[in-house]
């Protein structure tokens, strides 16, 4: 099978494991904030998510040297937290929307790294030359860091304690798990991209690096200024 039937595969299977996961939080009793699953809501959230999917994808691969389009998952979830927030702020909504996508979110970057892995080099989402033992050769004879691989069992890893969390019937968490999510991306992210070939942008920092660090203190900042949340125990509100 190809890299890019396997990329697909993986995607679509990411795309089911998010849609399982909203399930799964629904069979557990919890509410969230009914505009999140608004038409308008949605339409904002698909449009922007596009956007800065193939808009930063792109520029971070004009900026490695690369000719082409190309689509980027932090790139779309940067779009869709700018479109959410200018949708929000001209709706006048001002309850936090976010909640019911921390699971999801963290499953579907977890199994959609490992298409970007399976895809090989033309995914250029492969890492740098490493003689570590585990480094992989993706086809050129070199062996690379498999980065793909860790930032899917660091999402896995959230994942798992997220779960955990719900089952404990965690307030905070549940309440805060999309910003919990994003800052936890964010700071993980920072870190693997020291480790790709992309092109820097400001010293040794690449667009995925300055991205990576907007997403870690819009999180930051949405986490300092959140309400306290009240004790669970049949029901969570979120």
């Amino acid at each position: 099978m190809s890299g890019a039937l396997l990329h697909t595969l993986f995607d679509i299977l990411a795309w089911l494991a998010a849609a399982a996961a909203v399930y799964w939080l629904s069979r557990r009793g919890l509410q969230f904030p009914s505009q999140s699953f608004e038409l308008p809501y949605i339409a904002a959230l698909v449009f922007g998510a596009g956007i800065g999917a193939y808009l930063l994808g792109s520029a971070n691969l004009w900026l490695s040297g690369q000719s082409g389009i190309a689509r980027s998952v932090e790139g779309a979830l940067a779009g869709g937290i700018v479109a959410i927030e200018l949708y929000k702020w001209s709706a006048g909504i001002a309850v936090r929307t976010g909640a019911r996508f921390a699971l999801p979110l963290a499953l579907g970057i977890a199994i959609g790294r490992l298409g970007c892995y399976f895809a090989g080099l033309d995914d250029f989402t492969y890492g740098t030359p490493t003689a570590l033992p585990f480094g992989h050769d993706f086809g050129d004879g070199v062996l690379r860091h498999p980065v793909q691989l860790y930032e899917s069992a660091a999402m896995a890893v959230f994942a798992i304690v997220y779960v955990l969390a719900v089952l404990n019937r965690n307030a905070f968490t549940i309440t805060n798990g999309f910003y919990l999510v994003l800052a936890y991306y964010g700071a993980q992210r920072f870190l693997w991209e020291f480790l790709k070939p992309y092109g820097t942008l400001i010293g040794p920092f690449t667009l995925f690096h300055l991205l990576s660090l907007s997403i870690l203190l819009y999180a930051a900042f949405m986490l300092a200024t959140a309400a306290k949340a009240r004790s669970l125990h049949e029901r969570a509100v979120a």
